[in-house]
Parts: structure tokens; sequence; C-alpha cells
């Protein structure tokens, strides 16, 4: 009788927009094969098929999962294969190796060998990430608003005496409105023109502002829908509670303890000890923008929450400063929300 002897695979993905680069190794860490393949839905089977040939693929690392690598990621979840969340190779191996495609996809298959990386890719396909390309919109949004309204201030600075007095008291919050309410005649070339100017950045900025208001809308659907309860905290609004819900992913079970979440926002104390010194510092890892989605609830808490504000007095008068109390209050409330987050 024949033995016949099967093997697993572990992959690794380069990612780009047009091309995948991909390496298959052995159960040692052998390189079996690297091969490139277009980045299209059929491309991701053929790749997964070439993969396949060599034996059954347990796991894939991939460089990218919410990119380049987002696509390929939720082909491999739909073959029962795990997806590692790679990231770029380190800096120092890349100047003493040089820098391939080839080579970087057989690191990232060692990576996900080896448990050098281990996190699990967001799945992409569900509530959180419909949260994710809403907030893009919202984020680019505010940009403009800004940017928009600061125009508008700023030509009635230089416009003719006429519009500039007429613009001198108008608060910034309604600068937009009278902006837009502006009607210019053909007159004086200068006057004529800045009208035009600042009427357009004002109807610009009201157009933005209905937007905005329809993206609050649906944000509020979804995050009332995925974590009613992550609400009812205190400081936590519906952007932040949408930020964090991105964070987490749609695929709950890539987060696997407390602790692991800690680590994910970028909150889990730091040693910084040296000496006879023990202390430890701000961690300066992590998701940042869950990380700023804890301070903005922090700072809330030490505005309004008697509670906090207590904790921090105290704290001042131990001699703690100010950044290390933030410190343990966000970490405080990255185990508060973790509870409330959405379980498989």
């Amino acid at each position: 009788m024949t033995i016949v002897e099967t093997r697993a695979i572990t992959g690794g993905v380069d990612t780009h927009l047009d091309t995948h680069v991909a390496a298959a190794l052995d159960s040692i860490g052998g390189v079996l094969g690297v091969e490139s393949f277009l980045a299209t839905p059929d491309g991701y089977a053929q790749l997964f098929e070439w993969m396949s040939g060599f034996g059954p693929v347990t796991r894939v690392g991939v460089e990218g999962t919410g990119a380049y690598g987002a696509g390929l990621a939720r082909f491999l979840r739909r073959a029962d294969v795990e997806v590692i969340e790679v990231d770029r190779p380190n800096r120092q191996a890349r100047r003493a190796q040089g820098k391939s495609d080839p080579a970087d996809a057989v690191e990232a298959a060692r990576a996900a060998l080896s448990g050098r990386a281990h996190g699990l890719g967001k799945s992409a396909d569900g509530a959180a990430e419909a949260m994710r390309v809403l907030l893009v919109a919202k984020r680019s949004a505010r940009e403009t608003r800004i940017k928009a309204l600061n125009q508008i201030r700023h030509l009635s600075f230089t416009a003719p005496d006429e519009l500039r007095e007429r613009f001198r008291a108008i608060p910034r919050s309604s600068l937009a409105s009278h902006g837009a309410a502006l009607r210019p005649r053909l007159g004086d070339p200068v006057l004529h023109a800045t009208k035009v100017s600042m009427s357009t950045l004002g109807r610009r900025v009201l157009a933005l502002e209905d937007d905005d208001a329809r993206m609050d809308a649906l944000l509020a659907e979804l995050v009332t829908a995925t974590a009613p309860s992550l609400l009812e905290l205190y400081g936590v609004g519906i952007d932040t509670a949408a930020i964090l819900l991105v964070t987490a992913g749609d695929n709950p079970e890539r987060i696997r303890s407390e602790s692991a979440w800690a680590h994910l926002c970028g909150v889990a104390p730091v040693p910084a000890s040296s000496g006879k010194v023990t202390r430890y510092r701000l961690n300066r890892g992590g998701n940042r923008q869950a990380n700023h989605a804890l301070w903005r609830i922090v700072l809330t808490r030490m505005s309004g929450h008697a509670h906090t504000r207590n904790y921090v007095a105290r704290r001042l008068d131990e001699g703690r400063s100010k950044p290390e109390i933030i410190r343990v209050l966000k970490r405080y409330v990255a185990r508060e929300v973790y509870r409330h987050l959405p379980r498989g």
C-alpha cells in the first residue's frame, strides 16, 4: 500500500493594486514556490488553486487586508482559510537584505507560519465595514468644510470695503449661509468675482452639511443596531462608538481577550523603567483612531463626570502627571468598552 503524505501549506501574499505576489511554504518553512497573480476575482481563484496544488492550505499571511488585500482576504475566508494580517517587513531587515515583492511574500508566509504575525485580519463584510466607509466620507467632508469656511473668512478680509464691512461681525457658524445668499452683479470686477467665490464656497459648505447629516443618520442606525449598550456609556457618542466598532471589526473572534483589545487600541501600559525608577508610559502603537476615540471619551469624563473628576484630583494630589492619569483612564475606558463590543 502506498502512503501519500499530505503536508500543510502556509501562504504569504505581498499585495498591490494590480497584481499580488504569493509564496507557498511547507510545514518547516521551506519555500515551495513564488508566483504572481492578477488582483481580480479570477486571479484570487488562480492564486488559491496554485497554493492548493502543493497541499491543503491552512493559513495565509496577507499584507494590507484593509487595503489592496481586502478582496483577496474575503475570498480566502470564504474558502475556509485562516487569514493572518501581516505588517510590512521591518526596516532593518529590508536595509540588510534588500526589497523585492517575492521576498516580501515569503516573509509574510514565514511571519504567519512562525506565529510572529498572529492577528486575524478583518472580515470587512458587515456593519463595521459600512461604518468605516461612512467615516471616511465624514472625515473628508469635515476637512473640506473647515477649509472652505476659512477661505470665505479670508476672502472677506481682502474684499472691497462694502463686502468687508458686511461680513465683519458675522459669526463662523453663519458664514456659509451668508456667503451662499450673496447675489453677484456685474460692475466692479473685483467685487463681482469675490461674491461669486464666496457664494460658491458657501453653497459647498451647506451641501457638505446636508451630506454630513445624512451620514450621521446612517451611522446612528448602524451603531444602534450593532452595539446599543455602547452608547449608554458616559462620553460615548455616535462617532466615537463607530470608530471603536470599526477597530473591532465584523469578526469579533479576532480579539481574543480584553488585554488584546487594549493592545489594539494602543492603551496597554508600556514599561519605561530604568535603574531604581519603576514607571510606565503611554503606548504609541496600536490603532491611533481608536486611541483618539478613547482620549475623547476620557476628556469628556474629566470635564463633566463627577467620579472621574474626583479620581483625577486625587491622583494629582499624589503627584501623578496629567499624561499618566489620562493613560490610566484610557486603559479603564478600554476595559469598559470591551464588555459592550459585539460577540460572535
